[in-house]
C-alpha cells in the first residue's frame, strides 16, 4: 500500500510547475488535501491533488496537463498528512515544484491574476469579488466535485461555456520581463545556485530564471512569497515561446524554448529536451531519431533545424497538402512562420502552442493509475 501511495505521488509530481509559460491552473494545495468526501478517507491526504490533476486533464481534453500548486508553510507539519506525504510536500517545495507561503492570504488569487490562469477551488466568488473582481467572470473559479463517482471540475460562475483563454495582467507581464533575486541565497525559486556556503546547496535544484514564477507584491514592492524578502531587479528576463507536441490529434506535451536555451525534440534526445519515445508507434520510433529537431528563438523567431537521419518536414500555415511540404535535410534551417507545423513523420507534429484549441483527448492518461484501492474509495461504498 505504501509503495503504491509512492507511486502516483511520483506521478503526480511530474504534473506540479511553477513556470508561468506552462502552468494551466492554480491551486491552495492545504485545500484539496481536505477534499475527504471525494474518498471517504482520511481527514488529509496529498493523494487528492491527483483527483484534481486527472479532472483538469478531462477538462481541458489534453495529456500531461501542469498545475501551479501554492501550500501555506504549515501544512509541511500538518500531523493529518502521514509523515511520507509531509516529507514529500518539502521536496516538492525545495525542487521548486510547489511554491511554499508563510501564510496563504491572497497568493493562489494573485497568481492567478497575473498569469491569467483559471483557480481550482470549492470557494464560492463572491468571498473575493471586492479584492479581485475578475473571479466573477466565467470559467476562473472551477470547482472540484463528485458527479456519478468521478471528481470533475466545474464553473462557479457560467454554464460550463468555452472560456477563450485570459491574458495576463499588465502587472504579471511587467514582473515577468525581469529576473529577481532573492537575498536568501537557499532560495530555490529566486536564488542563484552555487553561491551558498550550506554543504547541501548542490544538492538543491534551482528555478531557471526563464521559469521563475511572478514574484509576490508587498505595499508594491515585488517580493519573495516563500522568505518574505524583498527582490532585487537582475536584468531582462529572456523571451520564450510555448510549443506543444500532437500526436495523432492529440496534445501530449508542452514544452517552452527561450532565448538562452534551445531544445531538442526527438524520440529520446541525448542530455535532456522533448523525448517523445513512450508516444510513437514502431514505425514513428524506426523514423524519427534519437534527436530529431532543434528548435531555437532568436530575436522572437522560432529557428527549426534538422539533426535528423531522415529529414525533417514544416508545413507551411499547417497545410494537408503534402505538395506545399517542405523538407529540411542535415543541418539546414528554416525560420518558422506563425502558423507553420513542424512535421517529424505522419501525425507527429510540433508547433506554436495557440495553434491548438483543444487537446483532442477524451479520457487523459490518469496520475491515479497506480492508486490503492481504499485511497480512492467512493462514499458509502
Amino acid at each position: 500500500m505504501r509503495f503504491e501511495v509512492s507511486k502516483v505521488l511520483d506521478a503526480i509530481e511530474i504534473r506540479l510547475t511553477t513556470d508561468p509559460a506552462l502552468a494551466r491552473a492554480v491551486v491552495d494545495l492545504s485545500e484539496v488535501v481536505r477534499y475527504a468526501d471525494l474518498d471517504g478517507g482520511r481527514p488529509a491526504s496529498l493523494v487528492r491533488l491527483g483527483l484534481l490533476v486527472d479532472a483538469l486533464g478531462r477538462y481541458v481534453a489534453e495529456e500531461n496537463v501542469p498545475v501551479y500548486v501554492i501550500a501555506p508553510r504549515g501544512l509541511l507539519s500538518d500531523t493529518d498528512l502521514t509523515s511520507n506525504e509531509r516529507m514529500v510536500v518539502r521536496r516538492w517545495a525545495d525542487d521548486g515544484k510547489v511554491e511554499v507561503v508563510p501564510q496563504m492570504e491572497d497568493r493562489v488569487l494573485e497568481v492567478a491574476e497575473m498569469l491569467g490562469l483559471p483557480v481550482l477551488t470549492r470557494d464560492r466568488e463572491d468571498r473575493f469579488r471586492a479584492n479581485r473582481p475578475w473571479v466573477a467572470a466565467p470559467g476562473r473559479l472551477l470547482a472540484l466535485v463528485s458527479q456519478q463517482g468521478s471528481p470533475t471540475l466545474v464553473a462557479r460562475v457560467g454554464r460550463g461555456e468555452a472560456v477563450p483563454p485570459t491574458p495576463r495582467s499588465p502587472l504579471g507581464e511587467r514582473l515577468l520581463s525581469r529576473i529577481w533575486k532573492c537575498p536568501d541565497l537557499n532560495c530555490t525559486t529566486f536564488g542563484s545556485g552555487g553561491q551558498s556556503d550550506s554543504p547541501f546547496a548542490d544538492m538543491r535544484t534551482f528555478t531557471s530564471p526563464v521559469a521563475q514564477p511572478p514574484p509576490a507584491l508587498r505595499a508594491g514592492v515585488p517580493t519573495c512569497p516563500r522568505h518574505g524578502e524583498r527582490l532585487k531587479d537582475a536584468g531582462p528576463r529572456p523571451a520564450t515561446e510555448v510549443l506543444s507536441v500532437r500526436i495523432d490529434g492529440v496534445i501530449r506535451k508542452r514544452f517552452t524554448v527561450s532565448e538562452d536555451q534551445p531544445v531538442v525534440v526527438g524520440r529520446a534526445p541525448e542530455g535532456g529536451g522533448v523525448m517523445l519515445g513512450q508516444w510513437l508507434t514502431q514505425d514513428a520510433r524506426k523514423w524519427i531519431s534519437r534527436g530529431h529537431v532543434r528548435l531555437a528563438l532568436r530575436a522572437g523567431e522560432i529557428i527549426a533545424k534538422d539533426v535528423s537521419t531522415n529529414g525533417t518536414g514544416v508545413r507551411p500555415g499547417g497545410s494537408a497538402d503534402d505538395d506545399e511540404r517542405v523538407t529540411l535535410h542535415r543541418d539546414e534551417s528554416r525560420v518558422l512562420a506563425a502558423d507553420d507545423i513542424i512535421e517529424l513523420y505522419a501525425g507527429v507534429h510540433v508547433g506554436r502552442a495557440k495553434l491548438w484549441s483543444n487537446g483532442g483527448v477524451v479520457q487523459p492518461q490518469s496520475v491515479m493509475a497506480e492508486a490503492p484501492t481504499m485511497a480512492i474509495r467512493p462514499v458509502g461504498r
